[in-house]
């Protein structure tokens, strides 16, 4: 990882596998992953460190330094390095065998204040979000139409590249960055409880992070729900905005502001 992506790579804990990959962590298994391109960076001190990593006691204790994350590569997995997409990224919305399973969550697309295009259903654990890819199904936010864009909504569009990885794991739902440029996140589960300022964190590319927390989530839905400036409080709703940030460190204030950004709108059924 330090060698083909990560020259400032300074722990295995700063690294998380994708979901993708099947032969990382396997128990005795006949093969070993190495391949860096199967790995993201844990975004942030507070994401605590995967369960495979070895770490001594004292290690434990100290949070990860990534004061210094901005990257000095640039994210071209899909054409520089074996291919990593998901396989089967079907439309699950039309899937002959949908009808069969439950979603776990529904994605709505969003430019300013205006929702383009149908919701998507997802049923599979992982689902690629991009802006238009050649190879790989999935969400294609490219093929989405809308009369009268104005110019600002199509510069980001240009930007959201490769987009999201956006998967459903055991300890709650993680989006990986596989664009060029920054995303922003906010959940119930990223804000700090009681506390009635925004917090939207900034993901770099290459980088990972919690966005749902399961269990932060059953413990919150305890306590008063919060009166949010911008609007109705969902405990089950994900914000992400594509290269453009929101909230009290940034000049827009509401994420409607924000000219592409996603809702993740998450199913009770785990």
């Amino acid at each position: 990882g330090k060698l083909f992506r990560w020259p400032d790579l300074q722990h295995p804990a700063e690294l998380k596998p994708l979901c993708e990959c099947q032969s990382f962590g396997v128990a005795d298994g006949p093969t070993v992953c190495c391949n860096p391109y199967h790995f993201s960076r844990l975004c942030g001190p507070e994401s605590p460190p995967p369960p495979y990593s070895r770490l001594s006691p004292n290690d434990e204790q100290k949070p990860l330094d990534l004061s210094d994350s901005t990257l000095s590569y640039t994210e071209t997995e899909a054409t520089n390095s074996p291919n990593v997409t998901p396989g089967d990224f079907s439309d699950a919305s039309t899937s002959p065998d949908a009808v069969k399973r439950s979603h776990w969550c529904n994605v709505a697309y969003w430019e300013h204040r205006t929702r383009v295009g149908r919701l998507y259903t997802v049923y599979e654990q992982s689902v690629s979000i991009f802006y238009d890819l050649p190879q790989g199904n999935g969400f294609c936010l490219g093929q989405l139409n809308l009369e009268n864009r104005s110019e600002t909504v199509r510069r980001t569009r240009s930007k959201i590249g490769y987009g999201i990885l956006l998967s459903k794991e055991p300890d709650g739902v993680w989006a990986y960055n596989r664009s060029e440029h920054p995303i922003f996140v906010n959940s119930p589960t990223l804000d700090i409880p009681n506390c009635r300022t925004l917090i939207v964190r900034k993901v770099m590319p290459g980088y990972s992070i919690k966005v749902f927390d399961y269990e932060k989530s059953c413990l919150l839905q305890h306590t008063a729900e919060l009166d949010y400036a911008d609007g109705p409080y969902d405990p089950n709703s994900v914000r992400i905005s594509f290269a453009k940030g929101w909230g009290p460190c940034y000049s827009r204030q509401f994420i409607t502001s924000c000219p592409c950004w996603l809702e993740i709108l998450l199913s009770n059924n785990r």
